[in-house]
């Protein structure tokens, strides 16, 4: 793809054309939990069933093992479009333990996340039943909870992200296309972008000299890496991206 053709996807999702915003906040906030879970993954059991395919759209809950010794980083993941909430299992899986992060994989409603090909709204309420149903089981450290994703859940995670910034203090965005927020920013969150040296879907010049600088522009901690990798989240990225989370200060003030 060319770097024009880049340039003109970016600030046509960047202007938000054709897109109607509603159901745009995350209301869950971290409270005393009541529900006890042991280490280990659990599903979430809060799905529902995509009539076109007759799949079962619903997440992962990673519990780390040391979850119950003190608050934890919370993690929640983001598949591409068209993609799965297993997609992220085998890399990341084994990771939650190491960095003692609270991690959760979840579908999209539909093929991909809504505010990309459709209004916001269902995939907002899930993303909040997900968290109530993490908070409800789990002592999540205030000042590391992340939004973060592959492609378009890159892209959604920017965008939904920064829009509930009083919620999500950190970002994670690997080979995100653009990013549009469906509501005024709130807060400072710190963003990571990843993008991978050999992605043939979103060239890496896309994330290099328009996303990362224009949220540098817009006053955002950003941290930027580039990978020897395709359009997918490798184990080196995963891992930079976690020792990322688990190292950075809050989100700014």
């Amino acid at each position: 793809m060319r770097l024009a053709t880049l340039a003109f996807v970016f600030a046509l999702g960047s202007s938000g054309c054709g897109r109607l915003a509603q159901d745009t906040r995350v209301e869950a906030r971290p409270a005393t939990p009541t529900i006890s879970v042991s280490p280990g993954a659990h599903r979430l059991g809060l799905g529902s069933l995509m009539l076109r395919d007759l799949s079962w759209r619903d997440g992962t809950l990673f519990v780390p093992r040391n979850a119950a010794t003190r608050p934890s980083p919370l993690l929640v993941l983001l598949h591409g479009g068209g993609g799965r909430e297993t997609d992220f299992h085998a890399v990341f899986r084994p990771l939650v333990d190491e960095f003692g992060v609270v991690a959760v994989t979840l579908d999209a409603r539909h093929n991909t996340w809504d505010g990309i090909d459709s209004p916001y709204g269902p995939d907002v309420r899930s993303i909040d039943a997900a968290l109530d149903h993490v908070f409800d089981r789990l002592v999540i450290d205030r000042s590391r909870i992340a939004l973060g994703g592959l492609s378009d859940g890159g892209t959604y995670s920017l965008s939904l992200g920064l829009a509930n910034g009083d919620l999500f203090t950190h970002l994670i965005a690997i080979a995100p296309g653009y990013y549009s927020p469906p509501s005024p920013p709130v807060g400072r969150p710190r963003i990571f972008v990843g993008h991978g040296v050999r992605d043939n879907v979103y060239n890496v010049r896309l994330s290099r000299y328009f996303t990362v600088p224009r949220l540098q522009g817009d006053g955002y901690d950003v941290t930027y890496f580039e990978f020897d990798g395709p359009h997918w989240v490798t184990e080196v990225a995963a891992r930079r991206a976690l020792e990322w989370l688990t190292e950075a200060p809050g989100p700014r003030s």
